[in-house]
């Protein structure tokens, strides 16, 4: 199989590494996170004079008209430079909904808007009690005249403090867990009974907690149908995994090779850390599985163009995997440091705790064990 990028993929990623080289050492980097918004908004419309943000989009809607691997290399690119700009919640979670999801109205107001840089968005579906389960939805939607009435609670929202429009899941009918009844929202993250709990997660990004008391909001800011929403919710989470998989091989490859200069040049009893044929293996090993994951990674956004349950099954693969080798190689990459690994004057902390933030995030691994068994490939 050619894993060989094209001529407009080299371009991408020829773009992305000039910028990070220039625009985004690790200094940059520590004084974007530790801001009140936590990522730069000079650079996020710089994303946009570069066309970043149209990557995945169709070029009736004015996108790029790029795929999932496109979308790979570039979150693959950020990874490796701690990005903290919200690629994924706005562009890939909220902007892929509203474009499968949408009505052409929707479309041409949101999509431009994000695509020039002038609009943040985030997808609120997580609640309490809901484990990684898209189907538990007990915030409700009621319609009333020309509005429906949102009540409920949604919790870990990526970018949720920034959003200017939030998507938002909401059951109409059906019980908790019902695959049916849900529907989802554009709401305006202004309006009336929103109110946002804002709070640093553990890689120093953003995330919020989401209350909706009575909020009013335009039938015609309905998306999709309320008995079918479930699949494309399900679909544009696989789509993130696979982005954040991408993200989490950047970090991975970064550590494995900051903890094997350092082996090289850092000496005990005498001797360079590297030459302990002990400690060469277990760098050995953190090289495997970064392999190990880059392969399922290709592997997951190939399959996501092919639909169906082969995706979904890849795209739980891919997590499974992200899952245990960012743990492993994370931890070695600490250990391996000694004492330096988890200090501020350190990067390796800092991409540490961003594996450990990914493995968080759609579903813990037993879960996606769980989901790729019981899924059957030959179904669609």
């Amino acid at each position: 199989m050619d894993f060989d990028l094209s001529q407009e993929q080299q371009m991408l990623l020829d773009s992305i590494e000039k910028f990070v080289a220039k625009d985004y050492d690790f200094e940059t980097r520590r004084q974007l996170a530790n801001s009140a918004l936590g990522f730069g908004l000079a650079n996020w419309e710089k994303f946009a004079e570069l066309g970043w943000l149209s990557l995945p989009f169709d070029e009736r809607h004015g996108g790029f008209g790029g795929s999932t691997i496109d979308v790979m290399i570039l979150a693959e690119a950020f990874g490796k430079a701690l990005v903290t700009e919200p690629f994924v919640p706005t562009v890939v979670l909220g902007g892929r909904l509203i474009e499968l999801l949408g009505n052409s109205p929707q479309q041409s107001d949101l999509l431009p808007q994000l695509i020039a840089g002038k609009l943040q968005l985030a997808l609120a579906y997580s609640e309490a009690a809901a484990g990684s389960n898209p189907a538990s939805v007990t915030t409700h939607a009621v319609p009333n005249g020309d509005e429906y009435i949102l009540d409920g609670e949604k919790l870990m929202v990526l970018n949720g403090h920034a959003a200017d429009y939030l998507l938002v899941t909401a059951r109409s009918s059906g019980g908790k867990r019902d695959l049916r009844g849900i529907e989802i929202f554009a709401v305006d993250a202004r309006s009336e009974g929103v109110t946002r709990r804002t709070y640093p997660t553990v890689d120093g990004l953003r995330a919020a907690d989401i209350r909706f008391d009575e909020v009013r909001v335009p039938a015609t800011q309905r998306l999709g149908d309320p008995d079918e929403n479930l699949g494309t919710l399900e679909r544009v989470i696989d789509e993130a995994i696979i982005a954040f998989g991408a993200e989490a091989v950047g970090v991975m490859e970064v550590l494995y090779k900051t903890t094997v200069e350092y082996a090289k040049n850092r000496e005990q009893f005498g001797s360079p850390l590297g030459k302990f044929q002990a400690l060469q293996h277990r760098m050995v090993d953190m090289f495997m599985a970064h392999e190990q994951s880059k392969s399922l990674l290709y592997m997951a956004a190939l399959r996501s163009q092919e639909g169906g349950n082969v995706a979904k099954r890849a795209a739980s693969a891919l997590k499974v995997q992200i899952s245990k080798a960012g743990r492993l190689i994370g931890q070695e990459a600490i250990q391996l440091h000694g004492g330096m690994g988890m200090t501020e004057e350190l990067n390796v902390g800092y991409y540490f705790k961003r594996l450990a933030a990914i493995d968080s995030l759609f579903g813990s691994r037993d879960y996606h064990l769980e989901r790729y068994a019981g899924l059957d490939p030959n179904e669609s």
